[in-house]
């Protein structure tokens, strides 16, 4: 991998975007390599937690040249696919089998952002800039940009950001339920880590519970009764498991 480093540190998976002369703006081979390490993680049992990092600048968005291309001619097959592909970062990251967490430092625009948002929790920086930024450059958001932000922070947020084009600092985030905590700068990546930590130390309940999470806090959500026959079965796996032990 090029422009994307990846390691795992007891259990937790860290995914760090590294192209910082454009501040991590995705470009299509970055967004491959996101992929590829994404299921590199969910490869391996051993994986109990990703953190998605992009050190002092977590993601500018998607590099000009993919949505010019794209603006020239959209379905234009190698246009549209490359555009596909940045979608499929993200949308891959949210999906794995393991808990997710982004370590947000510096600024997270437009696909960017989506990415954040993307992860199960957010953990960021006080001074973290979280941005739309679709609007400001004449397009409209995409990637799903208004449903990833009403999911975790609601419809006025989703209005205030998404179509308005509010900015939000890391305090701001958290008031919102945008992210779980923020702190000072050069603590972000080791809370971080702390947090992911804590789910890592068990990989096959990890999984599990991620699982049963993600359905159960889908939009939409679902009944209290579904939910408990949902958790039912993971969660007998995991007494008989603790019970051979």
């Amino acid at each position: 991998m090029t422009e994307i480093r990846y390691e795992v540190t007891d259990g937790v998976a860290v995914v760090t975007l590294d192209a910082p002369e454009r501040r991590n703006a995705l470009s299509v081979e970055m967004s491959r390599e996101l992929i590829d390490a994404a299921r590199t993680a969910e490869a391996d049992d051993a994986v109990g937690a990703v953190v998605v990092t992009g050190g002092a600048h977590f993601c500018a968005g998607a590099v000009r040249s993919v949505l010019a291309d794209t603006g020239c001619d959209p379905v234009e097959d190698e246009a549209y696919r490359n555009l596909e592909t940045v979608y499929a970062a993200f949308t891959t990251i949210g999906s794995i089998a393991v808990p997710t967490v982004a370590a947000v430092r510096g600024a997270a625009v437009g696909a960017g952002l989506n990415l954040a948002l993307a992860t199960d929790l957010r953990i960021v920086s006080r001074t973290a800039r979280l941005l739309p930024g679709f609007a400001q450059i004449g397009i409209h958001p995409g990637g799903g940009h208004f449903t990833l932000i009403d999911r975790v922070a609601g419809r006025e947020a989703a209005a205030a950001l998404g179509l308005f084009g509010d900015e939000v600092d890391g305090e701001r985030a958290v008031a919102l339920g945008l992210a779980w905590a923020a702190y000072d700068d050069g603590d972000v990546h080791d809370r971080a880590l702390e947090v992911a930590g804590r789910v890592a130390k068990d990989p096959a309940l990890a999984r599990r519970m991620v699982a049963s999470f993600r359905r159960e806090t889908a939009p939409g959500g679902v009944p209290w009764d579904v939910a408990v026959e949902l958790e039912r079965s993971p969660q007998m796996w995991s007494l008989r498991r603790r019970h051979g032990a």
